[in-house]
């Protein structure tokens, strides 16, 4: 008999019969009490008063009543979370099991039960389950700390369950590697910072490649996902992972080949376009992504919006597959559309009268927005393909002809645009559109007819009286209507002004006077006073020749498509929006695909500040030629401007540098003037230049006065009273032999430390210190040698400052941005550690911003460069708050008190002059801060929250 019989009872006093049951000695009647209890569970009826009842029934060696309880555990622990510790020690108990599977049953189980009480409980056994020897109970450990990590992260961090899971990258398991990658990128995109918490390397790298044949479908997602991530050191590199990856393109399932896509996507921008490879691949890419298209239509769609940002990027992928995106009769309606939409991105010259053809047919339809979007792509093919334009034309014509109301009206907004692209070549036809005025009744359709008309006045014989007819309901048309035809009429007037002056008078007089519309009015005036004072000027005005409409209006901006590409077979393709647009508090730095020729980073000399294990990729800084007064360049452009020279020594210009074409656009493409730095060997204090030395500098700083426009540049002034973090400690003893090191950054006498104390913990002496930074994005690096000259002793403590200068040859974009990779020596070993260098140092005095100009700077800033955050704990007024970052130079332009709460607004220039601009919510009483932060540069917004956090927190 099957199971369902369950789920029939009805039986009144059953709860008491159930409780009987489960506490009785024979185990047939247990289990089959358990099912009960299960299957009422399912149905929506509350047993949760048995709970310590079937709690009991965990002492059990049967799999499948353990399985049952687990069940019945997972539902009704959260609104028993007490009842639920009794349940601790069988979990426990049965992860020492000596089945595996109920090993893995076990860590499972606890894992779903969200209770924090129980979780402290499941350290210890998913610890161990973790070094198990059954690769099942390690897999499903792998994927119980991302469960862990949700519901309690700091107990993750704190445990050091990251490190076991990095660990299981190496496992010889291939189901252990993919689903201990799953857990860290679930753990990566669930942090604050969304960055990547394991290292890829060749080694890594091989691993992954390995296990990706042998796994499951969702493994070898997780795991091409991570592929992704990496950047090669070469394009042979680069060619061998794609080698590798290729063979998922034949995958049945479509995540597994849109990841597999993604990955190729990426690597083929690092190698030759001219190579025999990349042909080979676009030749490999085509026949998966048609395979997609015969699958459901939900399948289909989001297929298809991946292969919008594919055709955008790559159209000879599917340049010969046009015929696979013709519409078939029973597609819904969302595929019909974005079939469409791709068929116009892939026309070209070959298929265009096959394209037409298509069009026409579908102009018939009976759908009413699938024939406007097809008359409209018409319309785009024309604009597109200039050898079809006039096949394009002759097809609207005849699509006119049939009289259908929508067609009509569709065509005539299309052919307003070919005129726009081909002015005097088609206005033959303009008698033909004329004919369908009185057919008009959309805002759009009656605006571009109008505007036809306005355009080609001095062509139409009775331009004024058609005119005057939409004159005549002026106030009941739409505004585009009402402004088209004002700037319409006085083309008219200044073409023909013998019989338009009432006209053109009636025309203004409606706009100005008798509208509410403020840019109906705003034109008007401005038509008006043109055509009073100076008619020359107003004709040069309103009939300027006009700018070619562009091919393709609707293309993705290139960096934004970039990044979509990175996100190819996830939600953020499918929006066509990256995940910062639609997911809330997503801070994640932008991606962006890999250059080709991308080194691996430069070599540096002993000793080496990072191993390659642990050095993160970073990406190298252009390396133009910058003018010789533009020595302190850096990531973000530290422009000194001509007026420096006087302050600085001559130095010879070095040669021009050939431009690497991995260099990294932080301001997202477009802008790489914003860029240069001088690759110069010079090292600039900043107070001026001093050279390279071994020996400390002299105690005595150059005075103010001195330091001219460059002091100024930096904010001349001590910086007291500026916000000093607390030391951290950098080097544990433990871990590094005795010796301990703690540091924090400070900023006087407008100069850079770094501020450390060395403890010796070792029974021996430590002597021959020193110290080396690697390349970061700010160029830091030692002014001069380590300064402790005599030994240091057991047990003995020393404060050691250490001047920074910053350095053009010493920079190199990281990530995160602010990360500062340090190697210290000894006469003992070489010491490696990263640290983060807090934002606020770089803020410069002139940062204080005019109201006028912060307000103009916040519109002129596009919205989606504005990131929001949360600073929890801040106990302060906002009074105190305002005092204290401005000690830190972070100004408030302005104080408001909107609905109960204090809005901030804030201030901040980096000391290259770029400009940081904050919103702060303060709500009396609250401990939590919402921070909206602007800039057009997106990449400094976390370390600018991360030095709000700081100052207000210390």
């Amino acid at each position: 008999m099957s199971d369902s019989k369950y789920f029939t009872t009805t039986k009144k006093g059953e709860i008491y019969e159930l409780k009987a049951d489960l506490n009785s000695d024979k185990k047939e009647k247990k289990k089959e009490a358990v099912k009960k209890v299960i299957a009422s569970m399912t149905i929506g009826k509350d047993v949760s008063s048995l709970f310590p009842d079937v709690v009991n029934c965990m002492q059990t060696d049967n799999l499948e009543l353990k399985k049952l309880v687990y069940l019945y555990l997972m539902n009704y622990a959260k609104s028993q979370p007490d009842m639920a510790i009794m349940a601790v020690n069988t979990f426990v108990k049965d992860c020492d099991d000596t089945n595996p599977l109920i090993r893995a049953l076990a860590v499972r189980t606890m894992g779903c039960i969200r209770v924090d009480k129980i979780t402290e409980y499941l350290c210890e056994p998913l610890r161990k389950c973790l070094k198990d020897e059954d690769p099942y109970v390690q897999k499903t450990a792998a994927v119980c700390v991302a469960k862990l990590f949700d519901i309690n992260p700091q107990l993750v961090e704190d445990q050091g369950f990251i490190d076991q899971l990095k660990d299981l990258l190496t496992a010889s398991n291939p189901m252990v590697v993919a689903n201990a990658v799953a857990a860290l990128s679930e753990i990566s995109e669930a942090s604050p910072t969304g960055s990547a918490l394991f290292d890829l390397n060749s080694q890594t790298i091989n691993k992954l490649l390995t296990a990706l044949n042998e796994c499951t479908e969702w493994g070898q997602i997780f795991i091409l996902d991570s592929l992704a991530n990496f950047t090669p050191k070469d394009e042979k590199e680069a060619q061998s992972i794609c080698e590798r990856v290729t063979p998922r393109l034949a995958h049945a399932n479509a995540a597994v080949v849109l990841s597999a896509v993604k990955v190729l996507m990426k690597f083929m921008e690092m190698m030759d376009p001219s190579g025999d490879y990349i042909d080979t691949l676009v030749k490999k890419l085509s026949p998966p992504l048609v395979t997609l298209l015969s699958a459901e239509p939900e399948v289909q769609y989001v297929a298809l919006r991946n292969i919008n940002l594919i055709v955008q990027k790559r159209a000879d992928i599917l340049k010969h597959e046009m015929k696979v995106f013709f519409v078939k009769y029973n597609d819904p309606i969302y595929v019909k559309l974005e079939k469409l939409d791709i068929m116009i991105r892939l026309a070209s010259q070959g298929n265009i009268a096959q394209v037409l053809a298509e069009l026409k047919e579908y102009a018939t339809e009976v759908d009413v927005d699938f024939v406007r979007k097809s008359v409209r792509a018409i319309g785009r093919c024309a604009i597109k393909v200039e050898q079809s334009a006039e096949r394009c034309v002759s097809t609207l014509l005849d699509l006119i002809q049939t009289k259908v109301n929508y067609v009509v009206q569709e065509a005539i907004v299309v052919i307003k645009d070919i005129f726009r692209k081909y002015p005097n070549k088609y206005e033959s036809i303009i008698a033909t559109l004329c004919e369908n005025l009185d057919t008009l009744d959309e805002p759009e359709a009656r605006a571009s007819m109008i505007w036809i008309i306005g355009e080609y006045a001095e062509r139409i014989d009775n331009a004024d009286e058609l005119l005057e007819s939409f004159v005549e309901g002026f106030q009941d048309e739409n505004s585009q209507v009402q402004l088209q035809l004002l700037t319409a009429v006085v083309k008219l007037f200044l073409k023909r002004p013998q019989n338009t002056q009432e006209l053109v008078q009636s025309v203004l007089t409606l706009s100005t006077q008798n509208s509410d519309n403020p840019d109906l009015r705003d034109r008007g005036y401005i038509y008006w006073r043109l055509l009073s004072t100076d008619p020359a000027a107003a004709k040069n005005v309103v009939l300027a020749e006009k700018p070619l409409i562009s091919e393709e209006t609707d293309l993705i901006e290139p960096t934004l498509l970039d990044e979509l590409i990175c996100y190819i077979g996830s939600l953020a393709s499918v929006y066509h929006k990256p995940p910062s647009a639609f997911v809330e508090g997503r801070t994640s730095t932008r991606r962006a695909l890999p250059q080709r020729s991308a080194g691996s980073g430069s070599a540096s000399p002993e000793p080496e500040p990072a191993s390659p294990q642990n050095q993160p990729e970073t990406t190298v800084i252009p390396t133009n030629q910058a003018p010789v007064n533009d020595l302190l360049g850096d990531l973000l452009n530290l422009d000194l401007g001509p007026s420096n020279q006087q302050f600085m020594s001559p130095v010879p210009q070095a040669p021009p540098q050939q431009q690497d074409s991995s260099s990294f656009d932080l301001l997202g493409g477009g802008l790489d003037s914003l860029l240069e730095t001088q690759q110069s060997s010079t090292v600039m204090m900043l107070g001026g230049p001093v050279p390279q030395q071994s020996a400390p500098p002299p105690a005595a700083s150059a005075p103010a006065g001195n330091l001219g426009v460059l002091g100024d540049l930096f904010g001349v002034g001590s910086g007291a009273g500026q916000y000093v973090a607390p030391k951290e400690v950098w080097l544990e003893a433990p871990k590094c032999k005795g010796l301990e090191l703690k540091g924090t950054f400070a900023k006087r006498n407008n100069n850079y430390y770094m501020d450390m104390t060395f403890t010796n913990k070792a029974m021996q002496q430590m002597s021959g210190f020193a110290i080396q930074l690697n390349k970061n994005s700010f160029g830091l690096m030692p002014a001069h040698a380590l300064n402790i000259t005599s030994p240091l002793n057991a047990n003995q403590q020393i404060d050691v400052p250490l001047q920074l200068v910053i350095s053009a040859a010493h920079m190199q974009r990281m990530d995160p941005l602010m990360n500062l990779q340090v190697a210290i020596k000894n006469s003992i070993d070489v010491f490696y550690f990263s640290c983060l260098v807090p934002m606020y140092l770089f803020y410069a005095s002139e940062g204080n911003m005019d109201k006028r100009y912060f307000l103009q700077s916040w519109k002129d800033i596009p919205g989606q460069n504005e990131m929001a955050f949360v600073i929890n704990n801040i106990n302060m007024t906002t009074d105190e708050i305002q005092e204290k970052l401005a000690k830190s130079n972070v100004f408030t332009v302005a104080k408001r008190h909107v609905e109960g709460q204090d809005m901030l607004y804030q201030s901040m220039k980096l000391v290259n002059n770029v400009e940081i601009l904050a919103e702060l919510k303060v709500q009396p009483g609250n401990p939590t801060l919402n921070l909206a932060i602007k800039s057009k540069v997106v990449d400094v917004a976390a370390s600018v929250h991360h030095s709000y956090n700081l100052i207000m927190q210390g």
